[in-house]
């Protein structure tokens, strides 16, 4: 298992608690555009880019992370080891909702120790919903009190052979722009080509249950006509639980068949009416979708 170095930081007035004495916090000044400079840490870098606040008080973004050679980020469930990424903002943001999404991880092994994320580029897809929409010519009504901006915290996992807890903290311009930002507008659709796709006629989860005394975890996939190895499939189940590992896989045509060892659940932990996640890839496809239990 991976120890857990922390970094000094240098600045106070962290929004993230406890968890800040771990990590590296890097500020980040104002500026105008619409992507904050990086935040540098020995592992990596990471920014945000958003695009101007839409009428409806909708904003666009994305946290961008670059590991340096050798190094990984995570997914939102890390595996064995490792923090997954989070935005925290300012409770005079006026944010009513906030939603990120994340692209398809790999499972990345290390010895014994299995993670699931990222060992390249990788750009996590974020909608924020404000609570005062942008008014015609009247960009400082998006927020409260007129503010210009609103601030985020970023904190997230960055590791090699150890752990580094790594956070910086940006100011987001909410301005009301004249056409679309080229650059951001790229950056944001290539992330949300990076995410997985929902269930299709040809890829989907057909069948699933409990077996075995609730140990296993049964999954049959109908996979795509171009499948020709076995699918690489991950569950998440209660927060910081994930099946990653299967046994006596069967493929019968497009059909296969896998089970997935549970592991230890939570103290009185109920899986009645819980709803449990699957991602399943195969080959340049992934797919991603939840089952409920009755």
């Amino acid at each position: 298992m991976r120890s857990l170095t922390p970094i000094r930081t240098t600045t106070a007035n962290l929004l993230l608690g406890a968890a800040v004495c771990l990590g590296l916090q890097t500020p980040a000044a104002d500026v105008l555009a619409e992507m904050t400079p990086w935040a540098t840490n020995e592992g990596g870098r990471m920014r945000i880019v958003t695009m101007p606040p839409e009428p409806d008080g909708t904003v666009r973004g994305a946290l961008q992370i670059e590991p340096k050679d050798g190094w990984i980020t995570y997914w939102k469930e890390p595996g064995e080891a490792g923090i997954p990424p989070q935005l925290t903002f300012s409770r005079e943001s006026g944010i009513t909702s906030q939603k990120m999404s994340y692209p398809v991880p790999k499972l990345i092994t290390n010895g014994d120790v299995t993670d699931i994320g990222y060992d390249r580029a990788v750009a996590f897809p974020f909608a924020l919903k404000l609570d005062k929409p942008t008014k015609a010519g009247q960009a400082s009504q998006v927020l409260p009190l007129g503010a210009a901006s609103i601030d985020v915290s970023a904190f997230i996992g960055i590791c090699r052979n150890i752990c580094i807890p790594f956070q910086a903290e940006f100011s987001l311009p909410m301005k009301a722009v004249r056409g679309t930002p080229v650059e951001e507008a790229m950056i944001l659709n290539a992330a949300s080509a990076a995410l997985p796709s929902p269930p299709a006629n040809d890829f989907a989860v057909t069948d699933y249950a409990m077996v075995k005394g609730g140990k296993v975890l049964r999954l049959t996939l109908r996979l795509p006509d171009s499948a020709t190895a076995p699918p690489q499939v991950v569950v998440t189940g209660p927060e910081g639980h994930v099946l990653f590992e299967s046994v006596d896989a069967k493929r019968q045509g497009h059909a296969y068949t896998l089970d997935m060892p549970v592991g230890k659940l939570p103290d009185n932990y109920d899986i009645s009416g819980k709803r449990w996640g699957i991602l399943a890839t195969s080959g340049s496809r992934s797919m991603e979708t939840s089952i409920v239990f009755d």
